[in-house]
């Protein structure tokens, strides 16, 4: 014992703050995955750059766009307009494109 305190429970307690500070580095490094504030440009690409996506249908624009996906919406398909460098598509998931196709041409 230092000047009659009890320095087990000095340690203990310094230790509880040693911790929270390493957690608090953990944390900081593990959740700052993007430095910057600026919004990248959006990259246009081909209809088969989409993954997962496939085209549905090929609309004039994008009003006729939005209309056909509300359509799909309300069917309670998962659509995506999106503009590729061939115009606007209408993408959907390759398990619900027969069932998009049947129900735009309808």
């Amino acid at each position: 014992m230092l000047g009659g305190i009890n320095n087990g429970l000095f340690l203990i307690s310094f230790s509880g703050f040693l911790v929270v500070g390493v957690m608090a580095v953990i944390l900081k490094w593990a959740f700052s995955g993007n430095k910057s504030v600026i919004e990248k440009d959006k990259r246009i690409g081909h209809e088969d750059e989409y993954g997962l996506l496939k085209v549905a249908h090929s609309p004039k624009n994008h009003i006729e766009g939005e209309m056909l996906r509300q359509k799909l919406i309300a069917v309670g398909i998962k659509a995506t307009l999106s503009q590729t460098k061939a115009g606007p598509k209408l993408l959907v998931f390759e398990k619900d494109l027969k069932i998009a196709k049947a129900t735009l041409n309808s």
